[in-house]
């Protein structure tokens, strides 16, 4: 039997406030909020100023976005953790669960790009280029729901203390890190990034309820 919504009033709060967050910033990115736009110009620009100036932090971050933290990357670790799960634990639930969950996230994210048709940040003198629309960052947003959903699963499985605070920082680091290589490289606006983290965690939000509902409906323990 599903327990009473009031059983679980935090994960269904974090969704709604991350599905509203989403959706202010989503509908002030499509207005051309004047604020935003200033906001946006401002920091893009300083930021393009020091990434022309500091050559080999560029450089290193070029490397981090483009095979470190790049969008093929982070989904060949989540394919390569369901296969773990299926081949060592034949848990197919959880592994179809990981993997439906980053294929709709990415379908997502394209969608919002192409529904929002943001153009990216234009330089006479530019040190990266991307293609598609801005808003939202891919990179952004893939590493988000990557991260955060075997960020859950290691913490339902009962890690260890110490493996649970390395990938706490690992993951930590690499989605706050891709956002800011995005801006530094010039190749999103601040908004667009602010976008990925937000719309990765409404995904991950959403998994992990869903996922918690199919198992009570099921008589799964938690």
């Amino acid at each position: 039997m599903r327990p009473p919504p009031s059983d679980r009033p935090a994960p269904l709060l974090a969704t709604a406030v991350l599905a509203l967050s989403s959706a202010l910033l989503l509908a002030l990115v499509a207005g051309e909020w004047p604020p935003l736009v200033a906001l946006d110009e401002d920091i893009a620009d300083a930021t393009h100023r020091w990434a022309l100036a500091d050559h080999g932090t560029t450089h290193v971050l070029r490397i981090l976005t483009d095979w470190v933290w790049d969008p093929v990357t982070m989904r060949l670790l989540c394919a390569g953790v369901a296969v773990w799960l299926v081949w060592r634990h034949s848990a197919w639930w959880t592994a179809l669960w990981l993997a439906l969950t980053c294929a709709l996230g990415t379908v997502a994210q394209q969608s919002l790009k192409v529904a929002v048709g943001r153009p990216r940040p234009q330089w006479p003198d530019p040190v990266e280029s991307a293609p598609y629309a801005a808003f939202p960052s891919g990179h952004t947003m893939t590493a988000t729901v990557v991260c955060g959903l075997l960020l859950w699963l290691l913490h339902r499985c009962g890690t260890g203390r110490a493996l649970w605070r390395t990938a706490l920082i690992a993951a930590g680091i690499s989605v706050v890190g891709v956002g800011l290589t995005r801006v530094w490289l010039g190749v999103h606006w601040p908004s667009d990034v602010l976008g990925g983290w937000l719309l990765g965690a409404l995904v991950v939000a959403l998994a992990v309820v869903a996922y918690e509902w199919e198992r009570d409906d099921r008589g799964h323990p938690h």
